[in-house]
Formats: structure tokens, sequence, C-alpha cells
């Protein structure tokens, strides 16, 4: 299993791990044990769910009895999704001038209009990501100034 992880500075290196914990209790070894929230145990684990290769859940302290902290990828390659799949701060990336700009962004202007800019990709990874899928729902609801509503509720 491939994993990246930032070194807190900007930079970040891929790694690649053999699969020696089952984090979601299906039988199958699918994550990697790690330290990365530094308490000294290697109780954390980074997990491929949908076997693709790459490492698409985190988990912070595994063993915590049901205290673990879990984590999605955003489909932009960061840890920015709770694993019920609430952002956790804005979508970004870092350009290559060491600068975090946003990938997502809404403006409501002087006139009233309302744009949102959505850069996270067009490719079946981005666009078949339900986090991706909530994220459109909910800007273009705000777009038309309607209430967010849940599947199979009637909008406003």
């Amino acid at each position: 299993m491939d994993y990246c992880l930032g070194d807190g500075a900007g930079g970040a290196s891929m790694w690649t791990g053999q699969p020696d914990v089952d984090v979601d209790a299906d039988g199958d070894l699918d994550g990697v044990r790690l330290d990365f929230d530094g308490d000294g145990a290697f109780d954390d684990a980074l997990a491929d769910f949908d076997h693709d290769g790459l490492a698409d859940h985190a988990v912070v302290n595994l063993d915590d009895d049901g205290a673990a902290v879990r984590y999605t990828d955003d489909g932009s390659g960061t840890w920015a999704l709770t694993a019920a799949g609430t952002p956790i701060g804005p979508p970004r990336w870092l350009g290559l001038d060491g600068v975090e700009h946003p990938l997502v962004w809404a403006r409501e202007l002087d006139s009233g209009s309302r744009v949102v800019v959505d850069l996270l990709g067009h490719d079946h990874r981005s666009m078949t990501h339900l986090a991706h899928h909530e994220l459109l729902r909910r800007s273009v609801a705000w777009l038309l100034d309607r209430d967010i509503v849940q599947d199979g509720e009637a909008a406003a």
C-alpha cells in the first residue's frame, strides 16, 4: 500500500508499507500501523479500504477502546474529511511558490450574484467520490439560495 505524508514544512514523501492491521474489522489486513500523532505508540494507521493500493483512510488512536478518530481522503490527496465525510477545513493545495491556495471557494458579489469555483478535478475518481458529490450538492443549493435538503426530502 502506498501513502503520502507531509513533513510539516510543506514537503511530502511517498512511502510503501505492507498492511499489518485490520482497520475496518472485516478480517482482511488493510492498514499500516504508524505513529503520526506523536504520542509514541504505533496505534494510528493508514488504510486502503477500496483496495486500489493507495491509502484512503487514516485512523488516530486505533487501540483506544472506541475513541479512535477516523479521517478520509477528500479526493485531493489530503486527509481533509472525517470518516462521515464532514470537511475538517477548506480544501487546499500547496503551490510551487510554497503558498496554500484554495481548491474550492465561494463568493457573493456586491451585485448579489454568487460564484463557486471547484478545482478538485473532473476525472472519474473525483466525480465518483461521495464527499465531492456532497460538496457539489451544497454548492448548488447555496448558488440557488435554497435550503440544503437530505436525499428524499422536498426542496423549500
